[in-house]
């Protein structure tokens, strides 16, 4: 396995990462994630325009975004599979052991690693913490990701692939690595971004290509929702077919089966959407 370090493409066993680097001391950086199909990244253009926004929001330098392609190339030439994850991440680099950033500059990384088609079906949980959309990293994709490593290991253990979060005033938000779309009297709806949301890749395309409503909507609405389904660039839509122990019969539904249809017909058309 090839990774792109700090201008140069490094064997896995000498990509280190300095201990001192802030993005593993304190999570001070910001990462995108890209499926890749036969080496070639889906979304490439949305997914950089993204990389640099949650940047701007942390207060780090702006990424080159021509070296962040070049990276991409270099990494996905030298390590052909069928179907990939690629992970790009920006932190702030070396810096003192504290929450001060130094002066030596951001680190780039980009790594790729083999997986499988998602399941058209999964199961998830809601847990009983909060997003804080009002927070300061609030629709960033920051590195700062513990959070959502212990609510996926709480669904983890009730059989469930994602957890579901509401925000602090009880309205539906998101899942740990996911946007979350609901069907209600036939109509499809997801929460807005000022839910505290991310501004999900696939999430945006999905509300373009099928004409989802940008909702508030309360915790509660996931009991009665006719369908729900999940959104990610590795899961692109994938229905829910047991939510907390209720079982939502024929998933994928009508709605949720014409959104994955539709998905996979829009993005295979258009590798840049």
């Amino acid at each position: 396995m090839r990774i792109w370090l700090n201008g140069a493409l490094r064997d896995a066993d000498s990509a280190h990462v300095s201990v001192f680097d802030h993005g593993l001391t304190v999570g001070d950086g910001v990462f995108e994630t890209l499926k890749t199909t036969a080496g070639r990244p889906f979304a490439m253009t949305r997914h950089l325009a993204r990389l640099a926004r949650s940047a701007q929001g942390l207060g780090l330098p702006e990424p080159d975004l021509d070296e962040v392609r070049h990276a991409c190339d270099a990494v996905l030439e030298a390590n052909p599979m069928p179907l990939g994850r690629l992970r790009i991440t920006y932190t702030g680099g070396l810096s003192p052991l504290g929450s001060d950033r130094g002066t030596a500059g951001p680190t780039l990384a980009v790594a790729l690693s083999e997986t499988t088609r998602r399941a058209d079906t999964t199961a998830a949980v809601t847990v009983p913490w909060t997003r804080n959309e009002r927070g300061a990293l609030a629709g960033l994709k920051s590195t700062s990701y513990a959070e959502n490593v212990v609510a996926l290991e709480r669904a983890r253990q009730q059989g469930a692939t994602e957890a579901l979060f509401a925000n602090t005033v009880g309205a539906l938000c998101e899942g740990t690595g996911s946007n979350v779309f609901v069907v209600l009297d036939g109509e499809l709806h997801t929460p807005p971004v000022a839910s505290g949301c991310l501004p999900g890749i696939t999430r945006a395309l999905v509300v373009e290509w099928s004409g989802a409503h940008e909702s508030d909507l309360p915790l509660e609405v996931l009991d009665r929702a006719e369908e729900i389904f999940l959104t990610s660039s590795l899961r692109d839509v994938q229905a829910v077919h047991t939510l907390d122990g209720r079982q939502l019969p024929g998933a994928p539904g009508p709605v949720t089966a014409k959104a994955m249809r539709v998905f996979d017909e829009r993005a295979a058309a258009d590798i840049d959407p």
